[in-house]
């Protein structure tokens, strides 16, 4: 089992990216904001409530997958809500049951990200959507970013289209196409 972790910035394409590799490959996406958005409906972004049932439950699908040998995607973006060590146990769990955990890092530049942030697809979830916010949040987003493990591939997402992306992430591990993958 592998778990594709594509982590990255806010608006950095991860959700795009994920969605455009798992139709590439058949392999499902669990994107983070299918635990955040359901928990915004009853917990306060942050508080420690949040906090640990959003761990708790991305754990769990991890370890389901992993011991189950569902290959899986999985979109991060490093913040300081999450707990410290958080890759570190995810990377435990999925080879505790056999799995290998592949980090794959999206990067853009400031500018790029200012002009995405504000996007109408990024409302389809409870995403960040405030220039003023992110401006206010980057120096502690960037100290999230720099607490995660190497990337064993970085592509620039201002470079790359989603599909040339998801099709880098396909090749740099081998993964099978869909049709092949059934």
């Amino acid at each position: 089992m592998n778990l594709i972790f594509i982590w990255g910035p806010a608006a950095s394409g991860k959700l795009t990216v994920g969605q455009k590799l798992s139709q590439l490959t058949g392999i499902p996406l669990f994107h983070n904001h299918l635990v955040v958005d359901a928990l915004l409906e009853k917990y306060e972004f942050g508080a420690p409530e949040f906090v640990r049932l959003r761990e708790a439950m991305w754990m769990t699908v991890f370890d389901t997958a992993a011991r189950s040998g569902q290959p899986l995607i999985f979109t991060f973006a490093p913040e300081q809500t999450v707990e410290a060590g958080f890759p570190e146990r995810v990377v435990s769990v999925v080879e505790e049951a056999g799995g290998k955990v592949k980090f794959v890092r999206l990067v853009l530049s400031h500018d790029e990200q200012e002009r995405r942030i504000a996007n109408e697809s990024r409302k389809a979830f409870r995403k960040l959507v405030s220039l003023d916010l992110l401006r206010e949040l980057r120096p502690a987003l960037q100290a999230a970013e720099a607490e995660m493990p190497p990337a064993d591939l970085v592509i620039d997402s201002e470079i790359d289209e989603p599909e040339t992306a998801a099709r880098r992430i396909a090749s740099a591990f081998d993964m099978p196409a869909a049709s092949a993958a059934s």
